[in-house]
């Protein structure tokens, strides 16, 4: 009885977190974009990404590492993380799921998948191919955002697990951070920046609910998580806020140079109809 209730809450978050996907893949007036406003040349694309990749990545890496916010909550949870690996908490919660383990089957393996690094760069990469002839600008910007939050992310957790290269519970390596809770979190904390609360509450859920799957299966430590999900937390808003344009009643705040005859120096205001 008990699992039955666990399956249809896991899919109750399911749902949610399709929501979320739904309303950032709308217009701003709420329809559904068209097939042909989303093509584009993929090739070309790609070639310029790449060859724009370095400086981009170092910008954003800068965005979210030097600032000193930034930096206070990555050490504050490195040292918890140190405090409860240390002290014996990680050991407590652990024994807890190896005795009251929730997620079972076909529930612990979507999950699994759904939290994959793997499966939002994919994911991401797509969307973000796809909306950059689309015409909504509030797409077009979250999709690239979100591009490149997870690339950052992913190369950043991957470096400190082979500086730490610990073990899980359940004997596995490159325990700490956790990838799966870090690359969730990082693609709901860009969804917040652009979408609000109404669509960062059920993402942030989906995220805490791949987090606990990782410390009900013993593929992690629950230091891992909370790293994890501070590291995600700090790269998805810092790489957002980089990407996100500042708006006044839907209209975009450009800066202002004037002209040639008159030079000038201020700010403007655009909206596309």
């Amino acid at each position: 009885m008990m699992s039955r209730w666990r399956d249809r809450l896991f899919w109750l978050f399911v749902l949610a977190f399709s929501f979320s996907a739904g309303a950032a893949g709308r217009d701003a007036d709420g329809t559904p974009e068209s097939v042909e406003a989303q093509q584009s040349d993929w090739v070309e694309v790609l070639k310029h990404d790449i060859a724009a990749f370095p400086n981009t990545l170092a910008g954003n890496a800068e965005a979210a590492f030097l600032d000193r916010n930034n930096m206070a909550a990555l050490l504050g949870a490195g040292f918890a993380s140190v405090a409860m690996h240390n002290g014996g908490a990680d050991d407590h919660v652990a024994e807890h799921f190896e005795k009251h383990s929730t997620f079972h089957g076909c529930t612990d393996e979507t999950l699994n998948i759904l939290g994959s690094s793997g499966t939002h760069g994919a994911a991401a990469l797509l969307w973000y191919l796809f909306s950059r002839d689309s015409g909504n600008e509030v797409n077009r910007q979250c999709a690239e955002a979100l591009q490149r939050a997870v690339t950052l992310n992913t190369i950043s957790f991957y470096t400190l697990k082979a500086a730490r290269h610990n073990d899980t519970p359940n004997g596995k390596s490159w325990a700490w951070p956790s990838g799966h809770t870090s690359s969730s979190f990082t693609v709901a904390s860009v969804l917040h920046e652009f979408y609000g609360l109404k669509v960062g509450i059920p993402a942030y859920a989906a995220a805490g609910l791949v987090a606990y799957r990782m410390m009900d299966t013993g593929d992690h430590w629950a230091s891992d998580v909370a790293f994890g999900a501070t590291l995600g937390w700090v790269v998805g808003h810092s790489v957002a806020r980089k990407y996100k344009s500042t708006d006044v009643a839907r209209f975009e705040i450009l800066p202002y140079f004037g002209n040639y005859d008159a030079p000038a120096l201020g700010i403007s205001l655009a909206r596309r109809f």
